[in-house]
């Protein structure tokens, strides 16, 4: 942690430094010995390393105030350290983590999308998101709007597990409308994040924060995403750390799905359900939750119910195609898209259109 706050060092120096000098201990003290010659060390570098007093200082009162809140601090020599972060190109030096720190070694899916999603990416994100929790595996976001809040309730939902990747310090809560979501996370998933507490949440450290969420993940799923998007990014770096990349298709003229639609060109796996992402998995995840049913298994509908729900698909169709295509009396239709929506079986739009969600 003392070597984290120090000037010049990032993640990689860390690391190169730790592997020549083996602790950070030999490191300070070499460093001492050495006084302004070291070689390999850059003098502005050096300059720190040989007073380290004060960053250790700094190290043991945030240790202190993050045990104090049910946190604590984790290098990649701690058993805690999530295997495949360790394995990605740049480590971080340090991570904090708040919550159930034994999710850190369970098998991981991240998904990722558009903050300003649809409510197609809204809907899909959360019950991909389901199925996958359901099933054992742990699912990862980074607690935006849009996708990424959606995968966490959907997990949240079926009280299985997740992970929140921030790109900020362990207090700092944002967006402030997730408050209630991150409050959730921290009691029954987990909060982690490479920045020490008071961190404010500055664009350029979300970018940094997308490589944790790649990287402790076996897979990324990309539910909704614009062509230039940090979610494009996620993915990108999820195929150099060598994990599976995944993208759920979404209507041909929108722009919101024009990213994960290059990435489906790309050879991104297609993703119809989370029974895809399971089999690219290597099949894990398929035993826990068995064959998908369909949405009409445990509902009996009448006749005149079911030919309405047969001419709905997911694309909307107005109230008046429904009123003429079934020969109905239009309060019959109401009585039953009334109906249809109890039973979830349906989604009443704006501009007084219906589409199908089962």
């Amino acid at each position: 942690m003392a070597l984290s706050f120090m000037p010049g060092l990032g993640n990689k120096t860390i690391q190169q430094l730790i592997q020549r000098f083996t602790t950070p201990a030999l490191l300070f003290a070499a460093c001492e010995k050495g006084g302004k010659q070291v070689e390999g060390i850059r003098s502005n570098i050096l300059s720190s390393l040989t007073r380290p007093a004060s960053f250790r200082q700094q190290a043991e009162a945030l240790l202190q105030r993050l045990h104090s809140g049910g946190a604590t601090a984790l290098c990649p020599e701690d058993p805690e350290y999530p295997n495949l972060l360790k394995e990605i190109a740049d480590p971080p030096a340090v991570i904090y983590v708040q919550g159930n720190i034994e999710l850190l070694q369970s098998s991981c899916v991240a998904m990722v999308g558009s903050r300003a999603a649809t409510a197609y990416g809204k809907r899909t994100a959360f019950t991909l998101a389901q199925r996958i929790a359901e099933s054992g595996l742990t699912v990862v976001s980074g607690l935006a709007l849009g996708v990424d809040g959606e995968a966490h309730n959907g997990a949240l939902s079926v009280q299985g597990n997740t992970i929140g990747v921030l790109g900020c310090g362990l207090d700092v809560v944002y967006p402030r409308l997730h408050s209630k979501l991150f409050d959730k996370i921290r009691k029954k998933g987990l909060l982690l994040t490479e920045y020490p507490l008071g961190t404010r949440p500055d664009g350029f450290r979300f970018p940094a924060r997308n490589r944790i969420i790649a990287g402790i993940s076996r897979g990324v799923v990309v539910v909704e995403a614009a062509k230039k998007s940090g979610s494009l990014i996620t993915a990108g770096m999820a195929l150099d750390e060598g994990r599976e990349v995944f993208a759920v298709p979404g209507q041909i003229d929108s722009f919101k799905s024009s990213g994960s639609h290059w990435l489906l060109q790309q050879g991104a796996k297609l993703v119809q359900s989370a029974e895809d992402i399971f089999v690219e998995l290597g099949g894990e995840g398929l035993a826990s939750v068995g064959v998908e049913q369909n949405g009409l298994s445990d509902v009996v509908l009448d006749p005149d119910a079911e030919k309405l729900l047969n001419m709905l698909d997911v694309y909307p169709t107005s109230r008046n195609e429904l009123i003429a295509g079934s020969g109905l009396k239009a309060a019959k239709v109401t009585e039953l898209l009334l109906l249809l929506e109890l039973e979830g079986l349906i989604e009443m739009l704006p501009g007084d259109e219906i589409r199908r969600l089962n």
